[in-house]
């Protein structure tokens, strides 16, 4: 890896800021199935049943149940070795740092990463549908849940398809406009928005890399793409990194 940390050391320079975005394959190295997996729990579903505001409100049980099971199963897993690199990349660059995940569980935080935006939600999470209040909730959520604030009832605090994710309307763009690298972990560009980010970066002069199983089609957009596991060319290329900061 020392010849793709020269060229990331070279892009960022002495002051650049770096922005990463992970996807659902660096969750999927510790466990957590990804809604294209044969045989995972979103085998057993149906994307519009269980995952959009229209699937809620025609049997919020069936959903609260699906969010039930992929909190519960939270539990049994733990962060990786690409999860504790990125870690150490953010203690390397301090503030010139921002890691954008779209997955909701929360090995990230678990792992240790502090400058940290879950665009898609968080698992451990529930959301007034009423005020929008968001909490810390670790156990299940039953229609008969309310808010403590105005007493509306208690949604997963999950980005279904057809709503707008988080921190799109300031932190993300921020962090796009002023990074000088940005890195695309385990991620297949198939999901808007965030498969516009590397995009918005390039398109600013930044130095595109992308980090996956295999070269997605955004083949134009990265400058450097290595192909294999998070949590075996992560720690390898951040070492080699560290070396050259």
């Amino acid at each position: 890896m020392k010849n793709e940390a020269e060229k990331v050391f070279e892009a960022l320079g002495d002051s650049g800021r770096l922005t990463v975005l992970t996807g659902a394959g660096i969750s999927a190295e510790s466990g957590i199935s990804t809604f294209r997996d044969s045989g995972g729990l979103w085998d057993q579903y149906e994307i519009e049943d269980v995952a959009t505001p229209e699937a809620y409100a025609a049997n919020p049980s069936l959903v609260q149940d699906f969010y039930n099971m992929r909190r519960a199963h939270l539990g049994t897993v733990q962060p990786n070795a690409g999860h504790r690199a990125l870690v150490r990349l953010e203690e390397l660059l301090g503030d010139r740092f921002t890691l954008i995940t779209q997955n909701v569980d929360d090995l990230h935080d678990r792992a240790g990463s502090r400058r940290l935006l879950h665009m898609h939600g968080e698992l451990y999470k529930a959301r007034c549908v009423d005020c929008g209040v968001a909490v810390e909730w670790r156990t299940d959520i039953s229609l008969d849940d309310r808010c403590e604030s105005c007493s509306g009832s208690m949604r997963p605090h999950i980005v279904w398809f057809g709503e707008l994710p988080f921190y799109l309307e300031r932190e993300i763009p921020e962090a796009c406009a002023s990074s000088a690298v940005f890195f695309s972990i385990g991620t297949s560009g198939m999901v808007y928005p965030a498969n516009t980010l590397a995009s918005q970066v390039k398109a600013r002069g930044g130095f595109c890399v992308e980090i996956n199983l295999e070269k997605t089609a955004g083949q134009g957009v990265f400058d450097l793409q290595i192909e294999g596991q998070a949590g075996e060319t992560l720690p390898l290329l951040i070492a080699e990194l560290e070396a050259l900061l």
